[in-house]
C-alpha cells in the first residue's frame, strides 16, 4: 500500500510539472501568424514590436494582436427594420441642397511597419478594435461629413459620385479642406437658362487643397486606402426629389432626343435621296463605262484585223518578190536554159504538127543540079529546128 501510494504521489507531481511547464511555456513563447503584428508588453512595461512570423519569446509579458492590414466596413443591416439602430454602422452625411443619406461601404487600413509608430498606436489605442472604432471610423466619419457641403444629393447620385469617393479617401488619410462658399451662374437642367447658386469649394494654395487640420492618420504612420462606397440611401424627401428630378430631366432630354431625332431622320432621308441619286447615277456612268470599253475593246480588235491584213498583204508582197528574185537569178545562173528548153520544144512540136497535118508531097518535083536530095522534109524540120535554137541561143549539138 505504501509503494502505492508513493507511485500516485509521483504521477500527480509529474501531472502538476506538466501542467505548470505547459502553461510557463505558454507564457514564455508566443507565434506570431503571417500576415500579423505582435506587440509585447514586458513585465517592466517595456514594448517590443514583432512583425516577422513564427515563435517568439514573451518573457511571461502581455501580447496584443495586430493585423497588418484588413478591411473595415461600415454597412446598414441588410434587415430594414433594424436601420437606425445599433446594428446600423452606415455612415451620415448632408449635401449642400439640404438633403440626407447614409453611407455604406468600406475602406482598407495598413498598419505602421514602424517600431516607434507602432508602439505609439498600442500606447494610444491597445487593440485593434479600439483603433477600428475610435481611430479610423472616426476619421472617416469626419470626412464624410466634410464633403457632404462640396456637391447636392444630386450631385452625389450621378456626375460626382467619383468626386465624392476621392474626398472622402483623400480626407481622411490627410486631413480635411479648408472651404469656402462661392456664388456662380449655373444651366437649369429643366429650362436650360442661367441662374446663381450659393456653393462650397475648397481652398487652393499652390494648386494642392489647403489642409484646416492635420490628419491624425498620418500621424500615427496608418494608411487608409481602396475606399468603396456600396450604397447611398437617401431621406424619403431628397429621394423622391431626385427620382422626380430624374424624371423631369429624362422627359426634356427626351423631347429634345426627340426633336434632335425627327431633324436627323429629316435629314437622314435628304441624305438618302442623294445617295440614291448618286447611286443611280453611279448605275449610268457604270453602263456608260462598260460601253464605252466594249467600244474600244472593239475599235480596238478592228485595229489588228487592219493591222494584220496589212501584214499579210506586205507577206504575200515580199513572198512574190522573193520568188521572182529567185527565178531571176536562177535565169541568170542557167542563162534561163528551162525556159529557153521548153520553148524549144514547144516549137518543134508545133512544126511537127504541121508537117504531119501537111497533105502536099515532101519530095520537091523538080531537083535542079547534083547531089543527094535525101529526104526533103527532114531536111526542113532540122533547118527550122537550128534556127529555132539559135533563136533561142542554144547548142544543140552533143558534146562528148
Amino acid at each position: 500500500m505504501e509503494n502505492l501510494g508513493s507511485s500516485i504521489k509521483k504521477y500527480a507531481l509529474l501531472i502538476v510539472v506538466a501542467i505548470v511547464g505547459f502553461f510557463a511555456i505558454n507564457n514564455l513563447i508566443e507565434v506570431n501568424d503571417a500576415g500579423e503584428i505582435l506587440v509585447i508588453q514586458s513585465l517592466s512595461g517595456d514594448l517590443k514590436v514583432v512583425y516577422e512570423p513564427g515563435p517568439t519569446f514573451q518573457g511571461l509579458g502581455s501580447v496584443t494582436h495586430y493585423k497588418k492590414s484588413s478591411q473595415i466596413y461600415f454597412l446598414a443591416p441588410e434587415n430594414k427594420e433594424l436601420i437606425g439602430t445599433e446594428d446600423d454602422k452606415s455612415l451620415p452625411v448632408k449635401f449642400n441642397d439640404g438633403g440626407h443619406a447614409w453611407i455604406s461601404g468600406s475602406i482598407r487600413v495598413d498598419l505602421p511597419l514602424d517600431d516607434n509608430k507602432m508602439k505609439k498606436v498600442h500606447s494610444t489605442y491597445g487593440s485593434q478594435e479600439n483603433v477600428q472604432n475610435q481611430l479610423v471610423n472616426t476619421n472617416v466619419s469626419k470626412s464624410i461629413f466634410m464633403t457632404g457641403p462640396l456637391m447636392s444629393s444630386k450631385e452625389s447620385y450621378a456626375e460626382k459620385r467619383n468626386d465624392l469617393i476621392y474626398y472622402i479617401e483623400d480626407q481622411s488619410s490627410k486631413g480635411v479642406y479648408k472651404t469656402k462658399t462661392v456664388t456662380v451662374k449655373e444651366l437649369d437642367p429643366l429650362t436650360n437658362e442661367e441662374k446663381n447658386v450659393s456653393k462650397v469649394e475648397i481652398v487652393n494654395v499652390n494648386g494642392a487643397p489647403y489642409r484646416q487640420e492635420k490628419s491624425s492618420i498620418e500621424e500615427y504612420g496608418i494608411r487608409l486606402h481602396n475606399i468603396s462606397i456600396n450604397d447611398i440611401r437617401y431621406d424619403r424627401t431628397v429621394e423622391g426629389q431626385i427620382q422626380n428630378q430624374q424624371k423631369a430631366i429624362m422627359s426634356v432630354q427626351t423631347a429634345i432626343a426627340n426633336a434632335k431625332r425627327a431633324e436627323q431622320d429629316a435629314i437622314t432621308t435628304e441624305k438618302q435621296g442623294q445617295a440614291d441619286a448618286a447611286q443611280a447615277k453611279w448605275k449610268q456612268e457604270v453602263i456608260k463605262s462598260k460601253l464605252v470599253t466594249q467600244a474600244e475593246a472593239e475599235r480596238a480588235v478592228a485595229e489588228l484585223a487592219v493591222q494584220t491584213a496589212s501584214l499579210n498583204k506586205q507577206k504575200d508582197i515580199l513572198e512574190g518578190e522573193g520568188i521572182a528574185a529567185k527565178k531571176r537569178l536562177v535565169m541568170q545562173a542557167d542563162g534561163a536554159l528551162t525556159q529557153k528548153l521548153a520553148t524549144y520544144e514547144k516549137v518543134q512540136k508545133f512544126w511537127a504538127d504541121a508537117l504531119s497535118n501537111y497533105k502536099g508531097s515532101l519530095v520537091p518535083t523538080y531537083v535542079s543540079g547534083g547531089g543527094n536530095a535525101g529526104n526533103a522534109g527532114f531536111n526542113f524540120m532540122e533547118i527550122i529546128g537550128v534556127k529555132a535554137a539559135r533563136d533561142l541561143a542554144l547548142d544543140p549539138t552533143t558534146r562528148k
